[in-house]
């Protein structure tokens, strides 16, 4: 894939979805397609993805989209949606639920149900 070179003076948004409820492993599956790549690109991929991370992934690049066109907005500067990249695309582990399960002979096993944290920044590509 070749490498997209940003505008210097181009629009940069950022995204973020807090503690969302699937494991920080199954989201990375999914965020790792996504890097480095055009939002229509990606929002294709994650529209036509099998994975429950890529609603949740696709939900906070839309939003990323939305703030760059409203900081586009308030700057009085023209944005092309079209020419948006994926600058950054991190999953981090959020806090984890802890729950228990019944066990042999009446003990209780732990449970770690696992959150993340989603974060998207995108950003204008030269042409």
């Amino acid at each position: 894939m070749a490498k997209l070179a940003l505008k210097p003076d181009g629009t940069t948004a950022r995204a973020v979805q807090r503690t969302t409820r699937q494991s920080p492993y199954k989201m990375r599956l999914v965020i790792d397609q996504i890097r480095g790549q055009r939002v229509n690109d990606a929002l294709a991929l994650l529209k036509f993805s099998k994975k429950h991370a890529a609603k949740q992934i696709e939900k906070t690049l839309q939003s990323a989209v939305a703030n760059a066109e409203q900081s586009a907005r308030q700057n009085n500067t023209s944005l092309d949606v079209d020419t948006l990249v994926i600058t950054r695309a991190v999953i981090n582990e959020g806090p984890k639920l802890k729950r228990w399960t019944p066990a042999a002979m009446g003990r209780a096993t732990p449970m770690l149900k696992r959150t993340s944290h989603v974060e998207i920044v995108v950003a204008e590509a030269g042409r």
